[in-house]
């Protein structure tokens, strides 16, 4: 079997990028340290460079590709503000591809944007809990950080690639304790996509807070509402009609929880007064509609910039970045009424 650049890679203890600079010849600088040690692997293992690679290597150009699962949903419109504001800083042009959230649309947008030569490609929102599709996935970026190219992700755990993470987990413990200091012990939960990494870091962090303090949420107090605002008002009447008598719900994201205020309006139900609402993330609007929500702000902007900054950075190895949430009080959240 013949010796791939990704066997180098491994064998120097480096990233596929790092490997493929060395030895097809990118512009790009790599430290004497890094490039001794690819070298040294490639003699080891008698690996011969494929000349059509050298060339693609060569002729990138000064373009950064950003996959989002919907560019319509106000998180990512702050994330791709973010990451344009930084491109047009570094000089950089910026392709959005918007995948609709359908994963195997995902794929090809990588291998459309491998064939436009650009400089590296950002994945802006979560990763799925399914094998298949991490695997193909995996190939897909391999196959692109062997030609050179650079590759992070926003909100993903499962993709060997520059990472920026937002407090997920974090930020649900502290919604789920900031409830239950006020009273809270009847809740209902609207899911985001039930094999998103997102959903599952923000439901099952809140649902094991809750646990924590002697509240079992029962499994058919969590229903599915798809990121939208017509998902969160569906799974809003679905949960009283389950349980009517809650008293808290939280939406894990802000739209579906908009969905849901809307959804209670038309009800005759009053927020905060007869049930909580709460969200995630602070999309602008969140301070705007009635009542104000209260929410989880996670800093959009700040994960484009800090994307954008990792994919065009010349280090050699894999960096992570964290960036804090944190529990934004409004008006949508008081007390229930038995208290």
């Amino acid at each position: 079997m013949a010796v791939t650049l990704a066997d180098v890679a491994r064998h120097a203890g480096v990233s596929l990028a790092t490997a493929s600079r060395v030895l097809n010849g990118s512009a790009r600088a790599v430290s004497d340290e890094m490039r001794s040690r690819v070298t040294a692997a490639a003699r080891e293992l008698n690996y011969v460079p494929n000349a059509h690679a050298q060339a693609l290597v060569r002729a990138t150009t000064r373009t950064v590709g950003v996959i989002v699962h919907d560019v319509s949903d106000p998180y990512f419109a702050e994330i791709l503000r973010g990451i344009q504001q930084s491109a047009a800083d570094a000089g950089r042009l910026m392709i959005v591809c918007n995948t609709f959230r359908d994963p195997q649309r995902e794929l090809e947008y990588i291998r459309l944007l491998q064939m436009q030569r650009v400089e590296a490609i950002i994945l802006a929102g979560s990763g799925r809990d399914e094998r298949t599709h991490s695997r193909a996935m995996i190939d897909y970026l391999d196959s692109f950080a062997a030609l050179g190219g650079r590759v992070a992700v926003i909100g993903r755990h499962n993709v060997a690639a520059d990472a920026v993470i937002p407090d997920n987990v974090g930020g649900a413990r502290a919604l789920a304790h900031y409830l239950l200091d006020l009273g809270h012990r009847s809740f209902g939960v609207i899911d985001g996509p039930p094999l998103l990494t997102t959903s599952r870091d923000r439901r099952n962090s809140f649902v094991q807070t809750l646990a924590t303090k002697g509240v079992e949420l029962s499994p058919e107090a969590i229903i599915p509402g798809d990121f939208t605002r017509d998902g969160g008002a569906q799974a809003a009447i679905a949960l009283l009609e389950r349980f009517p008598s809650i008293t808290a719900i939280f939406a894990l994201n802000d739209v579906m929880a908009i969905g849901a205020l809307a959804a209670l309006r038309q009800r005759g139900i009053v927020v905060p007064d007869q049930i909580s609402l709460v969200g995630f993330d602070d999309i602008p609007i969140a301070a705007d509609v009635t009542p104000a929500l209260t929410t989880v702000r996670v800093p959009m902007s700040r994960l484009g910039i800090e994307a954008l900054t990792l994919a065009l950075s010349q280090e050699e190895t894999l960096r992570t970045v964290y960036l804090p949430t944190e529990v934004i009080v409004r008006q949508s959240a008081a007390p229930p009424l038995a208290i």
